[in-house]
């Protein structure tokens, strides 16, 4: 038998298998569509191909993210906090703060020594701190693919200083940048530094404890780059998470386990 979890963001759909054991049996992404509830479906029949199981073999559907509401099979919804943190947990026991960029949001998430949500902050309001400034930054202002983008920040030298943290007067400044001859590579770091600074401050706002293990979790884990510039930051190792994106998707198919063992 196997349990799904499926975690509908804003930007991509991930769905998570796992059996019995809980061990994991397949993940996929894919991009979320207007439809939620269809998307949920298309990454739910994708994980379950690679699987090279049927859908008579879900014995329980936990739903997470943005879309989590608007997906119609699930048996249960929980909130993305605690599912990134289930999942964070299951993979990396000895956690104790989470960094997670999302397509949309930014999040810092504390666990304390069982691994429970402590207390957290989240930025789901302005685009600075999130995969789409980056999206922003690479496509439209840079005009390199996003997987370039660590490479550029490993390779800068001399980050230019960006002094606004509104994403529209931060372009402003980036545009002058490029417009002045400056290093395409300084200019990447320098918006990196930029956007982890605020995040950084986002956590220490909420007065967040940075303790370790520290895990990097989200599309933007990806980057080497940027996870160079936490730990430069903050002053503490940072681990990017193995498989970054399968985190919230992972923890709700924890607990769709959980829940089944439970009925």
């Amino acid at each position: 038998m196997l349990f799904a979890g499926i975690d509908i963001g804003s930007t991509t759909s991930k769905c998570c298998l796992v059996d019995e054991t809980g061990g994991r049996r397949a993940f996929s992404c894919i991009m979320t569509e207007f439809n939620r509830n269809v998307s949920g479906e298309k990454v739910l029949k994708e994980a379950l191909k690679t699987a090279g199981a049927s859908e008579a073999e879900l014995g329980y559907v936990v739903s997470t993210g943005y879309g989590r509401k608007a997906y119609k099979r699930a048996d249960r919804a929980i909130p993305e906090i605690i599912a990134h943190a289930a999942g964070t947990v299951r993979l990396y026991p000895d956690a104790r703060t989470i960094i997670d960029i999302g397509g949309q949001d930014s999040k810092i998430i504390g666990l304390n020594e069982r691994g429970q949500v402590d207390t957290f902050e989240m930025n789901d309001k302005c685009a600075a701190g999130t995969g789409r400034f980056f999206e922003v930054l690479t496509h439209r202002l840079l005009g390199i693919e996003m997987e370039d983008l660590s490479d550029l920040i490993i390779r800068s030298e001399h980050p230019i200083e960006i002094s606004s943290m509104c994403t529209i007067f931060a372009e402003s400044e980036i545009i002058s940048y490029v417009s002045g001859g400056t290093a395409m590579e300084d200019i990447a770091a320098g918006t990196g530094y930029a956007i982890a600074r605020r995040i950084v401050a986002q956590g220490q706002a909420a007065r967040i404890p940075m303790k370790e293990q520290i895990i990097f979790s989200g599309g933007v884990a990806h980057n080497e780059g940027i996870r160079r510039i936490f730990e430069d930051l903050t002053g503490h190792k940072i681990i990017a998470a193995k498989d970054p994106q399968c985190t919230a998707a992972l923890g709700a198919a924890v607990t769709a386990l959980k829940a089944y063992e439970k009925k």
